[in-house]
């Protein structure tokens, strides 16, 4: 699971590379609306991965379990 959300998150920043460079290179001002988009749909991707973690966070046994276990 952690490589899909780690390659998920690769593609989604690599998909708005171009509004990066058509912003920043050439002070493209539409490249910069879209690229707001882009930043808020990042926010939100990682808010779920935050998420996602907490709650597998919460169903790790306690280290002190896991060393009884071994």
């Amino acid at each position: 699971m952690s490589a899909d959300r780690y390659g998920e998150l690769i593609k989604l920043v690599q998909s708005f590379e171009q509004d990066f460079t058509k912003f920043y290179d050439k002070e493209n001002r539409e490249a910069g609306v879209r690229l707001r988009k882009h930043m808020q749909e990042l926010r939100d991707y990682a808010q779920k991965i935050r998420d996602e973690v907490q709650q597998c966070r919460a169903e790790f046994a306690p280290k002190i379990e896991r060393k009884k276990k071994e």
